[in-house]
């Protein structure tokens, strides 16, 4: 299949949604794939029209990891390939200036889970799960997985799940903070979009600069944290869309955010 199909990209309004799109494959990733969702990645991160992204899966699966089937060269390197091929798909979405939702139907497996989990907000169907099946075939998980595993659900419940690769429904992610909203499998498209909506009236730099902090947050000690949130605190404060907010909350009104 070539690059452009095995991933699309539609544009609803503000809302860019792309697709993975291998369902007879259950959009395991192949060479096509991953190249393809590079390039889709890359140009709505940086159409500033764009405000919210939403990532799904087409069929019956968010996607079952790599593609097992796909013929690999003899000298490659598993190391480099992932650092290579995978780390810039993945650090596209976790360091893109604008949020993305995972709408996650069936199975978010291997390192498919970690192209979920790696979104900003997740919304799940009823009928999905996320996989860590590496143990099954001798591997670890990667994609950069045992870091959002332990952040989220800290070692011991990550190592648990990891070691016996236990698949973790729905309403379990739920409850240990993997996704956000759980919702009936054929609404979730729906859902999805109702809460990209509601991001996409938001100011776009406070989106920006919150999930900036946020990462930042995660890898820092509370003093940092506090001097980068009052250097983004200051670029929000001196923008048109701030001024804007004022204005609508003393006017009764809603706020038109341009996102400068």
């Amino acid at each position: 299949m070539s690059e452009a199909l095995s991933v699309t990209t539609s544009i609803q309004g503000s809302i860019a949604v792309i697709c993975f799109n291998r369902p007879q494959k259950l959009n395991a990733f192949d060479q096509s794939q991953r190249h393809a969702f590079r390039n889709a990645a890359h140009k709505v991160n940086a159409d500033e029209n764009i405000r919210v992204v939403v990532l799904m899966g087409e069929g019956r699966a968010f996607s079952a990891g790599a593609d097992l089937s796909e013929v690999m060269p003899d000298e490659l390197d598993v190391e480099q390939g992932l650092i290579q091929e995978y780390k810039p798909a993945l650090m596209a979405i976790t360091q893109a200036p604008k949020p993305w939702i995972s709408a996650v139907n069936g199975a978010a497996a291997g390192i498919g889970s970690a192209f979920a989990m790696a979104c900003d907000l997740t919304v799940m169907a009823e009928n999905a799960y996320l996989y860590q099946a590496f143990s099954a075939i001798g591997l670890i998980p990667d994609g950069g997985a045992t870091w959002h595993l332990a952040q989220t659900v800290g070692r011991k419940r990550a190592f648990e799940l990891i070691a016996l690769g236990t698949k973790l429904g729905a309403q379990e992610c739920l409850q240990l903070g993997l996704c956000n909203r759980v919702v009936a499998e054929d609404k979730l498209f729906d859902e999805a979009m109702l809460l990209a909506n509601e991001l996409a009236n938001k100011a776009p730099l406070a989106l920006r600069y919150a999930k900036e902090a946020l990462n930042e947050a995660m890898q820092s000690n509370l003093s940092n944290t506090f001097n980068h949130e009052a250097k983004l605190q200051k670029i929000c404060a001196e923008s048109e869309d701030a001024k804007e907010g004022s204005r609508a909350f003393l006017a009764k009104r809603k706020a038109q955010f341009i996102g400068r």
